[in-house]
Order: C-alpha cells, then sequence, then structure tokens
C-alpha cells in the first residue's frame, strides 16, 4: 500500500507540474499576443507611433486623436474697414453689375433692395481665373437680399440686376466690409473706383 501511495503521491505531483507547465507556457502566450497588439495596433491608433509601419498600412494611425475643426471667430483684416451706399435707376429690361474687389477670406455685410422685383445673380469672378469665367453664389428674383459673404478666393464679388419689367425700378445697395474696390458694369463700360488704404 506504501508503493500506491508514493505512485499516487508520485501521479499527483506529476499532473501538478503538467498543469503548472501549461499555465506558464499560456501566460507567455497571452502576453507575447499582447505584445503585439501593443506595437501592431495600440501604439499607431492611440499614441500615433507606428514601429511595424501596420497602423498605417490598416488606415489605424492617430485614430484617437481628436478630429477638431478650428473655426476661426476673430480674424485681423489687413484692408481697411469701408462702408459704401450706391442707388441705380434701371429702366425697363435695362441691367447693372456691381462688384467689389475682396481677397481671399474677407468680410462684406450687405443690404440691398428694389422697388420692383428684379432679375438679380450674386456671383464672383477669380482674380486668375479664366476669361468669362464666373461663380455663381445666388440667383433668383426678388426685391430684397441681406447677409454677410466670405470671399472663397481673390477677386471681384457682386450683384447683376436686371429690371424685366416695364416700369423704371430703383435699386439701392449698402455695404460694409474690407475690399479695396467698386467695379460699375453698366453699357458696356465698367466704372473701377480703387479705394486707399
Amino acid at each position: 500500500m506504501k508503493k500506491i501511495t508514493l505512485e499516487t503521491g508520485a501521479l499527483e505531483t506529476a499532473g501538478l507540474e503538467t498543469n503548472s507547465t501549461r499555465i506558464l507556457l499560456a501566460t507567455l502566450v497571452a502576453f507575447l499576443i499582447a505584445a503585439l497588439i501593443l506595437v501592431a495596433l495600440i501604439l499607431p491608433a492611440e499614441f500615433n507611433r507606428d514601429p511595424l509601419g501596420l497602423g498605417q498600412k490598416l488606415g489605424i494611425m492617430g485614430l484617437s486623436t481628436p478630429v477638431t475643426s478650428v473655426v476661426e471667430t476673430v480674424r485681423k483684416e489687413k484692408m481697411n474697414y469701408r462702408e459704401d451706399e450706391v442707388s441705380f435707376q434701371l429702366l425697363p429690361f435695362e441691367f447693372v453689375e456691381y462688384k467689389y474687389q475682396l481677397n481671399e477670406g474677407s468680410a462684406l455685410l450687405y443690404n440691398w433692395a428694389s422697388t420692383s422685383k428684379v432679375s438679380f445673380e450674386f456671383h464672383g469672378e477669380p482674380e486668375d481665373g479664366p476669361e468669362g469665367f464666373a461663380e455663381s453664389y445666388k440667383l433668383g428674383e426678388g426685391n430684397h437680399a441681406t447677409g454677410t459673404f466670405i470671399a472663397p478666393f481673390n477677386g471681384i464679388h457682386g450683384w447683376f440686376w436686371a429690371n424685366r419689367g416695364t416700369d423704371t425700378v430703383t435699386v439701392k445697395l449698402n455695404t460694409a466690409g474690407f475690399y479695396t474696390a467698386t467695379l460699375e458694369f453698366r453699357d458696356g463700360s465698367v466704372k473701377k473706383q480703387v479705394l486707399s488704404n
């Protein structure tokens, strides 16, 4: 019986050694997998570090970097602040264009009103754009509009008004902002006024 006890004890000890080896091996494998996940996925995604180059290939670089869109709420202007008030009398089927020279990002506050409905287009022409190209911002018919405009590019920006009716119409425009020139297009001629700084 002693022998059996010794053998049983020996068998029990061998079983413990086998279990300990398995646990140690499983811990080592888990540690290696965790280290691989850390280096391959967590470092690139969370800390923008990519020692293996895998984060770039998987497209996970900097995933935890907060997306912040910087909204510029205060902007220092290089141009002088200006105000302008003009009025145009349009005979039946007559039109006029009036524009401002603005730098990209410069603001223009505007208010226009007409004594009757007119066709209008608010548009801009890039400084270095192709001949005759204009980007339209607003097109329609009406007798007034008010708003704030931020120039998307350097160039001239303004309105085209056309009297499609049979009565004379007066259009009055008030603006304030940071422009360097005004341009009036009427009867095939351009009247440009450069504003001093």
